[in-house]
């Protein structure tokens, strides 16, 4: 193990470190090709399990809803029980959940395996992250860890579409989740052999009633959010989204009183750790909503097979993973302003691409989305992988995991509400434009109403001149939806760019450089041996 020392004093990062390195990009892989082939799953258990849309919704964000919730929690667990022990039984339960989930006879029953499958997760992105701020104890080193790490989402969301692509065309929609299972074995066998435990040596006692209000703050709030987006203004989702907001008043006004908080909510008072995490969830937001409506749009539009479907995504998803390596080399020459800013624009663009998405036309609707969403997610791969490493810059060591979890819980409630706000979106915009179709019965055009992938098994059902004359109506009615989801995207990762210039314009790259003295505190940091063993 290397005790070189870099130029400011930091100890530099041995072989060992960077193996640990791999063993912890594992589950980021995992997740992400499990987010990715959801989607692709979506038009064959829509076709299985027949969801309503509020089920398919459910589905599709319900994992993403109950990871945000506990991310803090199990972040702040982490500090305090070990970050390896923590990612180690998250593992084995991840594994637990998918299995029910690729066996579920009904959609309610793939709903609550996807909560089960959250409830895991939320021990996994917290736990990987906090482990290579303790690990990579230098700026640099630290940066391109983070790139790396940031890589295996872009890499798995690559592999995700072929992987998941083939098993669709060869086999049942759950196999889609028992993908898990191998990689959670590796994983299982490999962290006790290569990565070092690390926790805070004072972490203080967990707060159950902060536990409590994170969960309860969350839940509400985010039904409010979800029935104001599909049903429109009415007293229960806004009273459920005042009640979410009070009691995460009530959180944070906790947190500022607890000696040892889940949350240190003081972090938010760094500009940049606050603005990073902000833009993070705005990237997001948008990102995971184009992959929710681009992968139907591509099947049952274009009617594109799964596996080519797939393969339409990948270049983006590769230029994601390039785009993240370059930002460590031109952020040491730029300002974290300039690159993030510049990266957003190009993001932006990306979606201002797919508002001229045709309805017909597989050929030239095909080389559009490549395009579009290649600028959409090279844009937001550069962007993330400096956000990323502000974030931890401005961490203190001991509460690395805190830090990270605010950071994953960020990506996943922007993850979730993207779907949940822009899905919810697009839903409505279907239904309003998916009215009478002359010659096909009401009864199969309110059938049609509830999905594009409803709208198919219809269609097929009628048949002849009847089935096409309800498909295409359909998929018009899904491509202007698909143009006005796209239009509010673009409008809010333009927004997250003039935010990124307005409030950190003149404050250098903090990702690459020490973080100020007031910022980490080394008389509290955790003790720790190159490795992030704690000491």
């Amino acid at each position: 193990m290397s005790s070189a020392k870099a130029g400011n004093g930091t100890t530099l990062a041995g072989p060992r470190e960077w193996a640990a390195l791999a063993v912890l990009v594992l589950p980021v892989i995992l997740i992400s090709v499990d987010s990715t082939v959801l989607g692709f799953a979506v038009p064959a258990l829509s076709e299985q399990l027949r969801p309503t849309s509020g089920q398919l919704l459910w589905i599709v964000d319900v994992y993403g809803f109950v990871l945000a919730g506990l991310l803090v929690t199990m972040g702040s667990l982490g500090d305090r029980i070990g970050r390896r022990r923590l990612l180690m039984v998250g593992s084995a339960a991840f594994g637990a959940a998918s299995l029910l989930a690729a066996f579920a006879p009904t959609a309610e029953v793939l709903v609550a395996a996807r909560a089960l499958l959250g409830l895991a997760g939320a021990s996994l992105m917290p736990s990987t992250l906090s482990l290579l701020r303790n690990i990579f104890l230098d700026p640099r080193q630290r940066l391109l860890a983070i790139a790396l790490w940031g890589s295996g989402f872009s890499g798995g969301a690559a592999l995700g579409p072929i992987l998941g692509g083939w098993l669709l065309e060869h086999f049942f929609w759950g196999s889609v989740f028992l993908i898990n299972l191998p990689v959670m074995a590796l994983l299982l066998v490999l962290l006790p052999l290569l990565v070092r435990e690390s926790r805070n040596p004072e972490p203080g006692r967990l707060d159950p009633l902060s536990v409590v209000l994170s969960m309860a703050a969350m839940l509400p709030a985010v039904y409010g959010i979800k029935k104001l987006a599909t049903e429109g203004p009415s007293p229960a989702p806004l009273a459920a989204l005042a009640a979410g907001l009070a009691l995460g008043y009530l959180f944070v006004r906790r947190q500022r009183r607890l000696d040892h908080p889940l949350i240190d909510v003081g972090m938010f008072g760094h500009r940049v750790f606050s603005v990073a995490v902000a833009t993070n969830l705005l990237i997001v937001f948008s990102l995971v909503s184009s992959l929710f409506f681009l992968t139907q749009y591509l099947q049952l539009v274009l009617d594109v097979s799964p596996m080519r479907a797939g393969l339409v995504l990948v270049p983006g998803l590769v230029l994601s993973v390039l785009a993240g390596l370059v930002a460590v080399r031109l952020s040491r020459r730029l300002s974290l302003a300039s690159v993030v800013g510049g990266a957003l624009l190009v993001t932006a663009a990306g979606f201002a691409v797919l508002v001229s998405a045709p309805q017909e036309g597989a050929a030239s609707g095909v080389a559009l989305v490549a395009v579009g969403f290649a600028l959409i997610a090279a844009g937001a791969g550069y962007a993330e992988t400096l956000t990323n490493g502000a974030i931890m810059a401005a961490a203190p060591p001991q509460r690395a995991g805190a830090a990270s979890a605010i950071s994953e819980t960020a990506y996943e409630l922007g993850a979730a509400l993207g779907v949940a706000v822009l899905g919810s979106v697009l839903a409505a915009s279907y239904r309003a434009n998916l009215t009478a179709v002359d010659g096909v019965p009401d009864t199969a055009v309110a059938a049609s109403r509830e999905t594009l992938g409803g709208a198919a098994n219809a269609a097929a059902e009628l048949g002849g001149a009847q089935g096409g004359a309800l498909m295409e109506a359909a998929r018009a009615a899904f491509t202007d939806g698909m143009h006005l989801t796209s239009a509010i995207a673009a409008g809010i990762v333009l927004y997250a760019a003039v935010q990124v210039w307005a409030l950190l314009r003149g404050r250098g790259n903090p990702a690459v450089e020490p973080a100020a003295q007031g910022t980490r505190t080394s008389s509290t940091s955790e003790p720790s041996q190159p490795g992030g063993t704690t000491a």
